[in-house]
């Protein structure tokens, strides 16, 4: 009889490898949520930083698009109010906020590239790694469950063959006890037993075999392949969390590498602060403002008990007015002589007036002349227009100069151009320049007027203006007209005294009384027609010859003389001069020249 252990006791030893198998792949799927859930925080992580880039791009365009908002604009008004400390130091602040402006932009530059760019390239790297482990483990895990399964399968086999192994031995044995069975049955039922006990034998060993093999393949899973699995996951898993830590510690940094340059521009908005001056800025208002006016002297009192005295009082304040009957001497001081701004006995309208005139320099408003400005402001934009003038004056030259020279290289080069292009344009600036010193001439003469050195406006300023007031006769005429009225814009009764006063007759034309007349220094001939219609200049034909009795002095004019009556100016530009030397005057002695 052989005997046989019981299956079932194989069966419960090998029966526990099925749930760690489960219990296995269970921690497998609790990893993989958890990678994925480390993944999620990472991208959450750099869509944060990307969003504070955006902010950090968007407070830099702000903040430079508000310091270009109030940025002086050029050639304007604001420019001139940025003299004053105070509107230097805003200026100054202005300009540091662009900077400031900078540092924000410098942040979300650094971010975007060592941040943003950075994580996004290793969260594809560790999705690619992630995927790689979980691959191994899924692989492992499903040849574990593979020999399992080979395992379960060789044990229902030996099973099986145990449980016939044991009904072929129980028939034999109740063969072998019946005495009415033949021996040829007995034997028959004593071999089926015996090759039911060796099947079970070979499927022992089979079971045996597999079991084996199994047990290592476990011991290789659960020792060596998931383990080695479960490191690398390990490792790629805090290698996500020193990277993301080492991020925030470079979001930290970005903003420290700036807070020195942010702090140098807040010293120096601190800097400009301190440079404000008020005392300066209040000088340079004086400096701006002031009128050059005397203050009025005392008012007389009129004592109406006595006519005589009032009639005195009377008499010596139209003495102090100026009548016109007497004409003040230019450059005279009186005491008694009151501002311009003061009506009669209108003492009320004084400061009225005196603000109108300040508001009509504000507001730049005024005849060509400036001629309603007090004289201090007067002087002052008269020498700011002869300065702009010379600027421009200079600008045309500068191009006439480029002009002749590419001019000369087209003469030496005709291939790379025709001088004849360039003779237009040459025409063009030499008018612009002529028309331009005129302007000058003008402007210099009213200067000259209000500085004192021209006494009123002589014959050479009048020539010096005559062809812009037959140009623009009406322009002149409103100046005029402007001189003629109240700052406020009123008419009043004095305003012809007050005109008269304006433009006083003075010793000056006395220097004219006996001049004798002046010698012929050459001659010229006339190269176009000159239409001589304002006072001083005189009409000449083309191709007619003259006498030049006085040469251009750089005003653009020279003085030329027909005969003993006729004489006069006419543009330097209009004649062909021929100077002599030796040349003496063949005409007689002419009359006194009067205005």
């Amino acid at each position: 009889m052989v005997s046989l252990p019981h299956p079932y006791v194989l069966h419960a030893a090998v029966s526990a490898p099925c749930l760690c198998c489960r219990k296995g792949k269970d921690q497998f799927d609790n990893l993989e949520k958890h990678t994925q859930w480390g993944i999620d925080v990472l991208e959450k992580y750099i869509k944060f930083v990307k969003e504070r880039t955006e902010i950090e791009l968007s407070y830099a365009k702000q903040l430079r698009n508000l310091s270009k908002k109030y940025q002086p604009k050029k050639n304007s008004k604001e420019e001139e109010e940025y003299r004053y400390t105070s509107t230097r130091a805003f200026l100054a602040t202005l300009n540091e906020m662009n900077d400031y402006a900078g540092q924000h932009e410098v942040i979300s530059e650094n971010m975007t590239s060592l941040i943003t760019g950075e994580l996004t390239r290793y969260v594809q790297e560790l999705k690619q790694e992630r995927k790689s482990h979980f691959h191994d483990g899924r692989k492992a895990q499903q040849h574990i469950e593979t020999c399992w399964k080979q395992l379960e399968a060789s044990k229902r086999r030996f099973e099986r063959d145990c449980k016939e192994a044991d009904r072929a031995q129980q028939y034999f044995e109740k063969m072998d006890a019946d005495i009415n069975v033949t021996k040829a049955d007995v034997e028959k039922a004593r071999q089926q037993a015996q090759l039911r006990h060796q099947m079970a034998e070979d499927s022992k060993a089979e079971y045996s075999s597999t079991l084996q093999k199994f047990n290592n393949e476990q011991h290789e899973h659960y020792y060596t392949h998931i383990p080695n699995i479960f490191q690398k996951i390990q490792e790629m898993e805090e290698r996500r969390i020193v990277r993301i830590g080492e991020s925030m510690k470079t979001f930290a940094e970005v903003d420290r590498q700036v807070i020195p340059i942010i702090g140098k521009c807040l010293d120096e908005i601190t800097k400009a602060a301190e440079a404000v001056d008020h005392k300066n800025d209040s000088q340079m208002v004086i400096e701006a403002f002031k009128s050059g006016f005397e203050p009025p002297g005392d008012i007389d009192f009129e004592d109406f008990t006595q006519p005589m005295k009032r009639t005195v009082s009377e008499s010596s304040l139209s003495n102090s007015r100026g009548d016109g009957k007497s004409e003040p001497k230019f450059g005279s001081k009186s005491k008694g002589k009151l501002w311009p701004f003061i009506k009669k006995n209108k003492l009320s309208l004084k400061l009225i007036n005196l603000n109108t005139q300040v508001w009509s320099l504000i507001e730049g408003a005024g005849p060509e002349d400036f001629s309603n400005l007090p004289p201090e402001q007067r002087r002052k934009k008269l020498q700011q227009k002869v300065d702009e003038l010379n600027r421009d004056i200079q600008k045309e030259m500068d191009q006439r100069d480029a002009l002749t020279k590419m001019k000369d290289v087209y003469i030496k080069n005709p291939q790379m151009g025709d001088a004849a292009s360039v003779d237009h344009r040459l025409a063009e600036l030499g008018q612009n320049i002529e028309k331009l010193r005129l302007e000058v001439q003008k402007f210099e003469g009213w200067l000259a007027e209000v500085e004192g050195r021209l006494p009123a406006r002589t014959e050479q300023s009048r020539r010096q203006s005559g062809v812009y007031e037959a140009q623009n006769p009406s322009g002149v005429n409103s100046c005029a007209q402007d001189r003629e009225s109240s700052p406020d814009g009123s008419y009043t009764e004095e305003q012809s005294q007050e005109t008269e006063m304006k433009v006083p007759a003075t010793d000056f034309d006395d220097e004219f009384d006996d001049e004798e007349p002046l010698p012929t220094i050459g001659t010229c001939k006339a190269l176009y027609t000159f239409e001589g219609q304002n006072e001083g200049t005189i009409s000449v034909a083309e191709g007619e010859m003259l006498y030049v009795i006085e040469e251009d002095k750089g005003d653009g004019w020279t003085r030329i003389r027909r005969n003993e009556d006729e004489e006069g100016y006419v543009p330097t530009s209009y004649v062909e001069v021929y100077l002599d030397k030796n040349a003496k005057d063949v005409h007689k002695p002419l009359q006194k020249i009067s205005e």
